[in-house]
């Protein structure tokens, strides 16, 4: 599993366990709605860090919290 299939993975999870749709994701964390899609989906060959640190505070979470996953 490369990074984009572990970030897209952990970001649907994370909706999922919070009942949280991207979109909604999208207006608490500032990342356009089509970005976090593109990461959702796996299309990002390499997603920016920053993209990544703001969607963790949009699900309050730290970024060791966003990688620390079996």
């Amino acid at each position: 599993m490369d990074m984009s299939e572990a970030v897209a993975m952990r970001l649907k999870e994370l909706c999922a366990a919070r009942n949280m749709s991207l979109y909604e994701l999208a207006y608490r964390s500032g990342v356009p709605e089509s970005t976090l899609r593109h990461m959702a989906d796996g299309e990002k060959a390499n997603p920016k860090l920053r993209n990544i640190k703001r969607a963790c505070d949009g699900f309050e979470i730290s970024l060791a919290d966003f990688f620390n996953t079996d």
